[in-house]
């Protein structure tokens, strides 16, 4: 019985710290190219297979698939994109299939494993702006977090305060 439930456990702690990209995508990724270096010359990494977080800006439908614009964020080492106020740029990347712009809408986070095309320019407000551009081999829709629960003892019931016979309780008879 002891033994069974070290492998259970052990199951469910590893499968809990996997990478959402496929292994064997994984595998194919190109770990020594980093944003800065796609974004400045992404012709010259052109076939190769990098892997990218980051949030969506914009989702569009066409014919031959979904283009996703996404501004690009750090990941950690499961892929989730962080540190969300910092960034490298954007990059578009294009599913070849369809994709519900209602679910993979402007904010949600996403992980992008994709074959780096080229580049593509795209104009933001005034100036024409120029984005790496992949095609998707595997793509996460992270969950949408839903915010904390506020509590309003955020010290808890032990917290001296709240028990009358504390010195510093208002209601303290001594």
């Amino acid at each position: 019985m002891g033994r069974l439930t070290f492998l259970v456990a052990a199951v469910v702690f590893v499968s809990g710290c996997a990478h959402v990209i496929s292994k064997d995508i994984l595998q194919e990724v190109n770990t020594q190219i980093t944003f800065a270096e796609l974004q400045k010359a992404p012709q010259a990494h052109r076939e190769k297979v990098v892997l990218l977080g980051g949030v969506i800006v914009k989702t569009v439908n066409r014919k031959d698939g979904t283009l996703l614009e996404v501004y690009q964020t750090k990941i950690d080492r499961r892929g989730r994109p962080i540190k969300l106020d910092i960034s490298g740029g954007r990059f578009l990347a294009h599913y070849k299939g369809f994709l519900d712009s209602e679910i993979y809408r402007k904010g949600r986070k996403v992980t992008i494993a994709g074959v780096v095309q080229g580049e593509e320019m795209i104009r933001l407000g005034e100036i024409d702006y120029r984005c790496p551009y992949l095609v998707v081999k595997d793509i996460h829709l992270w969950e949408k977090e839903q915010p904390r629960k506020y509590e309003p003892y955020p010290w808890g019931p032990w917290y001296p305060w709240w028990y009358p016979w504390c010195p510093y309780h208002p209601a303290y008879p001594g």
